[in-house]
């Protein structure tokens, strides 16, 4: 009962019946790609994952919260709020998050998207807690697909996305960061994925999304070497892309606020059909991915926004 559910609430988001329109003018061959980008999990039961048995293990294991504010300017501010344990994912944050991604595919005023941690502090990955209950190889990869679907989900919103790195992003934290579209970091912070040191891979998706940032060889430097990065080594290497020059809470965050404006400016259905343009390229072959960039044309094509622009003299003054 709950998988029907949660299908007919899928069937009846904004994010659905946008892309049902598209699904009629694509090739076959693309729509099986194209129902991965709705909302729809990478991992189902014929993966043997069971998402409700997931959802029941991982409420067992309170603790901290995902906030998500809305701005005017477009931009949602989704905060990992955990500081006693250095923001590490709960089970319930981890819910939450999943809840989180779901209200932001539906929110059709948003253009960007910041994520970041409380008091001054990323995130420390998963809390010890959960993980030393959840000890089990079949244990593991649950959370671990349910993971992967979740931060899928929330990589291919159609929000220009930025992780904004104060203090450490360690581990699954780490990994949190790939699934944005941009990095930032301050002066003091450090990323590092410490799960050599723990006695395992990335697990939520975090490996393949470095090699897609920084290419294998320096991946495997990354991994294998569980390097602390600092923002200095991070930018050299082509992990973040630019290094924010105050370490206050509030300040920074204003900063990456004015930092990400510069990409969304204009009309929120023109930048999210960028985004989602963008989003297929790096999931689709490139005559998929070339079919679906005209069929997101047809969706601005002779839209208000255009029409505006063809209006105007001297379109391309600023």
């Amino acid at each position: 009962m709950a998988e029907q559910q949660q299908q007919k609430n899928l069937e009846s988001s904004p994010a659905y019946i946008e892309m049902a329109s598209l699904l009629k003018t694509s090739p076959n061959a693309v729509k099986k790609r194209l129902l991965h980008q709705i909302g729809l999990s990478l991992y189902n039961t014929s993966h043997g994952f069971h998402e409700e048995e997931v959802k029941k293990k991982l409420e067992q294991f309170p603790g901290g919260s995902i906030d998500l504010q809305k701005e005017n300017s477009g931009i949602g501010i989704l905060t990992l709020n955990n500081p006693s344990k250095m923001n590490a994912f709960s089970g319930v944050m981890m819910l939450q998050l999943l809840e989180k991604v779901i209200e932001l595919e539906n929110w059709t005023e948003g253009k960007g998207l910041i994520i970041r941690g409380a008091k001054n502090t990323f995130s420390s990955g998963s809390d010890l807690n959960a993980v030393k209950a959840l000890g089990t190889p079949e244990d593991g990869m649950a959370v671990c697909m349910f993971m992967q679907n979740t931060l899928t989900r929330f990589m291919r919103l159609p929000l220009i996305s930025v992780a904004l790195v104060q203090g450490r992003a360690l581990g699954g934290g780490a990994e949190v960061t790939t699934a944005c579209d941009f990095r930032l970091m301050t002066t003091e912070s450090e990323i590092r994925f410490v799960h050599k040191e723990m006695g395992i891979i990335p697990s939520w998706g975090g490996a393949t999304r470095l090699v897609e940032i920084i290419g294998g060889r320096q991946a495997l430097k990354v991994l294998s070497g569980a390097l602390k990065l600092d923002s200095e080594k991070a930018l050299n290497i082509g992990m973040v892309d630019d290094i924010l020059p105050s370490s206050d809470e509030t300040e920074c965050l204003k900063e990456a606020q004015e930092w990400l404006q510069q990409f969304i400016k204009g009309p929120p259905e023109v930048i999210r059909a960028l985004k989602k343009s963008v989003s297929s390229c790096k999931e689709l072959c490139l005559e998929e991915a070339l079919q679906r960039e005209r069929d997101i044309l047809g969706t601005v094509w002779g839209g208000p926004a255009n029409l505006e622009a063809v209006a105007r003299k001297g379109k391309f003054n600023k």
